[in-house]
């Protein structure tokens, strides 16, 4: 890490002792109870001070969630809120129904057992269950706690454990087997509700949906009304679970207040209509034990009075593009895996289609591209040229109808990086994406690209009542992104250390992302700090830059890991795109359609991985070399060339444990995972025969006897 921010942590620590209270500074402890002034606390039933603003969107009064859905249910109340399935056939809830059945919910849990400040654990895919039973919880005064559906048994007994869950709703017997696995572990847990499907065997104090709903059904209001009323904003309602790519998952102790607050702040930036003027449509697909999920299907679309549809189970292998056609929404989100996935689909559609249907199509994307860059550099147009009108009448709303994308005015990207060549494809087809970008600990969004304001590359400006500072800018402007607003999360559960890490003396998040702003106050990720590469030369290198740039020079690379922490040289894990398991999501052997477009194009006859994996195609090996070469070459420095690099024999995945859940790469596990591959870089005692490095043309002076000797020495 940067010494500065060293010297500058010592330097925050030694001032908590002497900072008054009054000024809303860090408490001398965090494991002590944590007064009303203060901005942050690890106790579950903690309350801090709120970062309220004079004026503008900062300055709205707090709600609670419960005064927040009935704040919508006054005005929309008739209006469809979920949407669900049902074998061939749509159901929907009205937002006075999903208010009824999340109190009756609430009710349920008081009758199971459930404690102020104890958790609601959920684990399973979206559904109407999960919104009911994680706003239940929150109105019966506990927390509502998602549970990533792909967590080990021993991964779910962690989170049940740190939140002291007293009910766990799991949507199938195959979660509900997790459960049972380590029920006995759990002295907190009371009851298991199953969502989903018949139970296979009774056992005590397990439920289906039904029978846990009834429990509540007749039970008076009295109870439940007594709770909600003594919520507050300033106290914590939902705990997000970190994936735990450096370690132990951390609970984000979120308030009333960031749900509310947040959906409030980011419905009003985006411009989201409100249901009486046109309603908002989006669909649920993403894992709910996310914020992103969280906040954008449940509270931002209460916020406007939108709808909700909840897509199937095998969104993700690809029954998606179906609920996409049929329900048509308005705004979409999609992690760049969803957006590449359609990328590689509509390229293996297009090889396939006549001559003139490619030169058309081909045509119309360079039309798109240059209108749209020209709009995102000096702005909307009066009125658009005659080229692209003709291009969108032939093409553009074409493409968006098969997408069912026909209504969609903003597709959004964010929760892991997007590679430049998908945001381009899609700006040629008239489709911007707009990227944001956020954290667990900031509630979600904290800088947003809009239509009238995004450039390529850029994760947009921030939003309405929140600030950004670049702590300690390098040169080139670069330093660590902080931020600041009421989206702040409240502290990590029961853990004071890493809360101190996380803000600083003021409440400032610090992100742990390296960024940078342009003139026009755009924000553009570097890298993340516990990512930056230190090589054995001492020069720092922010990894994600190069693999993009690696990926972006050849188009068959699926994922790149660069490697070089305290090493004498840089080398690259490469893996190559490949067909994927529907079933399981495990990458399988087959190329996908445009890997084997890229291969016979180079005169390679390779279809599988293993054909390619370890330099077998010398073809394709020669060619990743030369978009390594060119990468290099416009290299800073020579400590940021790729010296060596492998193809792996499969690609990341998040069965394999190489990608966390929103597809982010855990670093430290693919290191771990793949120790020998990365010790064979450095096994040899030479460094790279390459002409630009300087032992290279040391050697090239000494006779073949000297260089021997030396060998012999090391």
């Amino acid at each position: 890490m940067n010494m500065n921010l060293c010297w500058f942590g010592l330097f925050i620590k030694l001032m908590f002792a002497v900072c008054p209270a009054a000024s809303a500074q860090r408490p001398a402890s965090l494991s002590l109870p944590v007064s009303e002034s203060a901005l942050w606390t690890v106790q579950r039933e903690g309350e801090v001070k709120l970062r309220m603003g004079d004026s503008g969107p900062a300055a709205v009064p707090p709600v609670t969630v419960h005064q927040a859905f009935t704040r919508t249910v006054k005005q929309f109340g008739s209006y469809m809120a979920l949407g669900w399935k049902d074998g061939e056939h749509w159901k929907k809830y009205s937002y006075t129904e999903y208010y009824q059945a999340c109190r009756t919910a609430a009710k349920s849990f008081l009758k199971l057992g459930l404690e102020r400040f104890h958790g609601v654990g959920i684990l399973g895919f979206n559904s109407p269950e999960w919104f009911i039973a994680d706003i239940g919880a929150i109105f019966a005064g506990g927390f509502a706690v998602g549970i990533y559906t792909t967590n080990s048994p021993e991964a779910c007994q962690y989170v049940a454990e740190n939140c002291q869950a007293n009910v766990l709703v799991v949507e199938n017997h195959k979660q509900l087997q997790k459960i049972l696995q380590i029920q006995d572990k759990l002295p907190h847990l009371k009851a298991i509700v199953q969502y989903k499907d018949p139970l296979k065997e009774k056992k005590p104090n397990l439920y289906t949906w039904e029978e846990f709903m009834a429990l509540g059904r007749d039970e008076p209001d009295t109870q439940l009304d007594g709770i909600i009323a003594s919520q507050k904003p300033n106290q914590c309602c939902t705990l997000i679970y970190t994936s735990g790519t450096t370690g132990q998952p951390k609970g984000v102790m979120l308030s009333h207040d960031n749900l509310t607050w947040t959906a409030f702040a980011t419905a009003g930036h985006i411009g989201l209509s409100e249901a009486d003027q046109s309603q908002e449509v989006v669909i649920s697909y993403l894992p709910l034990s996310h914020i992103a999920a969280q906040m954008i299907d449940i509270w931002i679309t209460m916020r406007v009075g939108g709808a909700t549809y909840f897509a199937q189970p095998d969104a993700l292998k690809g029954s998606l593009a179906n609920t996409l056609r049929e329900v048509r929404p308005t705004a979409f989100m999609g992690v760049p895996r969803v957006w590449e996935k359609m990328q590689e689909k509509m390229k293996a559609i297009g090889a396939k289609s006549s001559t003139v249907r490619r030169k058309v199509a081909s045509w119309a994307k360079d039309v798109g591209l240059h209108t749209n860059l020209n709009k995102m550099e000096y702005g909307s147009v009066s009125r658009n040229p005659l080229n692209y009108r003709l291009a969108k009448r032939l093409v553009f709303r074409k493409v968006r109808k098969a997408l069912g994308l026909d209504r969609c005015r903003q597709c959004f990207t964010g929760a892991a990086p997007i590679t430049k060549e998908t945001l381009e494809f899609f700006l040629s087809l008239d489709i911007p994406l707009y990227e944001l970008y956020g954290m667990s600990e900031s509630s979600g969004p904290h800088t947003i690209s809009m239509p009238e304001a995004f450039r390529l590359t850029s994760c947009g400006k921030v939003m309405t009542g929140c600030q950004t500072k670049i702590f300690s800018p390098d040169e080139e402007g670069n330093g660590e992104i902080c931020f600041w607003g009421r989206h702040i999360f409240m502290g990590y559960l029961n853990m004071p250390e890493k809360t101190d890490e996380a803000l600083d003396a003021d409440g400032w998040l610090r992100s742990g992302d390296l960024g940078k702003h342009d003139e026009n106050d755009f924000l553009f990720i570097t890298g993340r700090i516990k990512e930056l590469i230190i090589t054995a030369g001492g020069e720092n290198i922010p990894p994600v830059l190069i693999e993009d740039a690696v990926k972006a020079a050849v188009p068959l690379i699926s994922n790149a890991m660069l490697i070089g922490d305290k090493r004498k040289f840089l080398s690259m894990l490469l893996t190559i795109k490949c067909q994927v398991n529907a079933d399981t999501g495990a990458p399988e052997d087959e190329l996908t359609p445009d890997a084997l477009e890229f291969c016979q194009k180079l005169g390679s006859t390779s279809t599988r991985v293993s054909e390619i994996a370890g330099g077998r195609d010398r073809l394709i090996h020669t060619a990743i070399q030369e978009g390594i070469n060119s990468v290099n070459e416009k290299a800073t420095s020579n400590a940021q060339r790729i010296q060596k690099f492998t193809v792996l024999e499969q690609d990341f995945s998040i069965p394999g444990g190489e990608l966390g859940p929103t597809m982010k790469l855990k670093r430290p596990v693919v290191t771990k995972m793949y120790k020998e591959q990365i010790e064979n870089f450095y096994r040899e005692v030479m460094t790279p025969n390459t002409p630009d490095n300087p032992l290279h043309c040391f050697c090239s002076l000494l006779t073949g006897t000297q260089v021997q000797l030396i060998q012999n020495v090391h």
